[in-house]
């Protein structure tokens, strides 16, 4: 399901404008990114957390050329669903 869809069928759930609807999801969307970018975690009971993984450091092997290389350590974005959260 693209964002575009997702606009579209909650807009139909609740009978706000496709526009308007677009507009919450970029919000928050953009505000859950702001929160991660300041360290802090974004918790939504019954649906999961976002939070930032850290990972180190580490070596790597570039197959072609042989030779290895050195991924820098980085913050990676992450998503833990709640245990409410079943498919």
């Amino acid at each position: 399901m693209t964002k575009a869809e997702l606009a579209k069928k909650i807009s139909q759930d609740t009978g706000l404008e496709v526009s308007a609807t677009m507009a919450a999801i970029e919000s928050f969307m953009n505000n859950v990114k702001a929160s991660l970018k300041d360290g802090e975690i974004v918790t939504l009971r019954g649906f999961g957390t976002f939070g930032i993984k850290h990972r180190a450091s580490k070596a790597a092997r570039n197959i072609t050329s042989n030779t290895t290389i050195q991924i820098p350590e980085r913050d990676v974005p992450h998503f833990k669903p709640s245990k409410e959260f079943t498919l």
